[in-house]
């Protein structure tokens, strides 16, 4: 596992031998026997998956219960990069790119609000990293990676998202800097 103490009886031998089996118990306490980490305090109730892919900036893959699931995150749209019909939409490849950086093969909290799926059949829901608490929709807006995009009866963070939205506007952040 990458942990090595020397045990001896204390002094400069190295570690008590009481304290080394603390480490070692710590270390291997701090995350399931699938490599899960234990959930930040403070998430919202929801399942934990492991992102397996990111399709783009606003839609996800994992793997809940053993089964694959597209998850569309609730409440936002990032530039489009997949549409065959139109071609890929300014800063559409920073935010799937971001995206990634903040989730790709992390696990994550999904939360749902009132629709579970889409009429796509993909699970809508608001996307938090399991480790640290990152709430994903709400950091892509506030970054100036995507915009509000509120369906009803969808509408659990619409003002916390809106206002996010108008400050990254402000201070010119992402594809408002970017996309005129």
């Amino acid at each position: 596992m990458g942990v090595r103490a020397r045990v001896g009886r204390g002094g400069r031998e190295g570690l008590p031998a009481g304290a080394a089996v603390l480490m070692a118990l710590l270390v291997i306490s701090s995350c399931s026997p699938q490599g899960r980490p234990r959930p930040a305090p403070g998430l919202p109730p929801g399942e934990d998956a492991r992102v397996t892919r990111v399709v783009d900036g606003d839609t996800i893959e994992v793997v809940l219960g053993g089964r694959k699931e597209r998850v569309r995150l609730i409440g936002i749209d990032t530039p489009e990069t997949k549409d065959p019909r139109r071609p890929v939409e300014c800063f559409g490849k920073e935010a799937a790119r971001r995206t990634a950086q903040l989730v790709g093969g992390e696990w994550v909290r999904l939360s749902f609000d009132v629709e579970v799926r889409d009429k796509y059949g993909r699970l809508l829901a608001y996307v938090y990293r399991l480790r640290d608490g990152l709430f994903l929709n709400l950091a892509l807006v506030r970054e100036g990676f995507a915009l509000v995009y509120t369906v009803p009866p969808n509408l659990a963070h619409q003002e916390e998202f809106l206002q996010a939205q108008r400050r990254a506007r402000e201070e010119g952040r992402g594809l408002w800097r970017s996309c005129r």
